[in-house]
């Protein structure tokens, strides 16, 4: 039943891909890697993978340095509440467009290419492995307005393509309906997200799992920071934070 369902699966694309060839998300060129749909080759080598060294607490990369251990320029003022963090590409170019489709225009097919990114970026998915992946919630408004949340989504995404037991969990609710974060510095985010996030009861997961806080984008690490805040708050320490995106 299954290699059936699986080869019907590849007749019914190849004869769509004949149809409706599938157009690159970012340049809008055709996409000619059949192991690709939303991103052209030229555009899929332009995506800046995270995969040396890097900054421990954001992911960001050290450009032709192979120190480890160091907090780049952009967490020098962050005083982190979880352990480590992780960011699979760079927020420039085809990457920004994955992010912008999803989060403002409904894209939501565009999850099957950032599934292929996590798996072609090398050690990225080691990272999540078997951890508990908490992505960071909406406020009730913002969702209803939506339709889903972005973050819930690529966690489930990320938990899919590491396997080995990775689950994802929402302990966690947005209680204040903060304005966008988008424009503002990392002061008035900080400001603006204190006491936003609570604990929902009865979802919190067990204390010896590792959690892993799931976000789109890091750009300050302020939503992350305050969702990791709350959870440390009960008591979890076995903390991290991974995103998509950095920028």
């Amino acid at each position: 039943m299954g290699p059936a369902n699986t080869g019907w699966q590849r007749w019914l694309r190849t004869l769509r891909d004949v149809w409706f060839p599938p157009v690159c998300a970012h340049c809008r060129r055709l996409v000619t890697d059949p192991a690709r749909r939303h991103l052209c080759g030229h555009c899929a080598r332009r995506l800046h993978r995270v995969e040396g060294a890097h900054c421990t607490t954001c992911g960001y990369p050290f450009f032709g340095d192979t120190a480890t251990d160091r907090v780049c320029e952009h967490c020098s003022e962050l005083v982190p509440e979880f352990r480590e963090g992780r960011t699979a590409v760079l927020l420039r170019g085809p990457a920004r467009t994955l992010v912008i489709g999803i989060k403002y225009h409904k894209a939501l097919h565009l999850y099957d290419e950032i599934d292929l990114i996590a798996r072609e970026t090398a050690g990225f998915l080691d990272f999540l492995r078997g951890a508990v992946l908490v992505p960071v919630p909406l406020h009730p408004r913002k969702l209803r307005e939506r339709g889903y949340n972005q973050s819930r989504l690529l966690a489930e995404t990320f938990a899919r393509a590491a396997g080995g037991g990775t689950t994802v969990a929402e302990p966690l609710r947005r209680v204040v309906d903060t304005p966008t974060q988008t424009r503002l510095d990392r002061r008035t985010r900080q400001e603006n997200l204190k006491n936003a996030f609570a604990l929902v009861a009865g979802r919190l997961p067990l204390p010896a799992q590792r959690l892993v806080l799931v976000d789109d984008v890091f750009t300050t690490g302020s939503t992350l920071n305050a969702c990791a805040a709350v959870l440390r708050r009960s008591g979890r320490v076995n903390l991290d934070v991974v995103t998509f995106g950095h920028g």
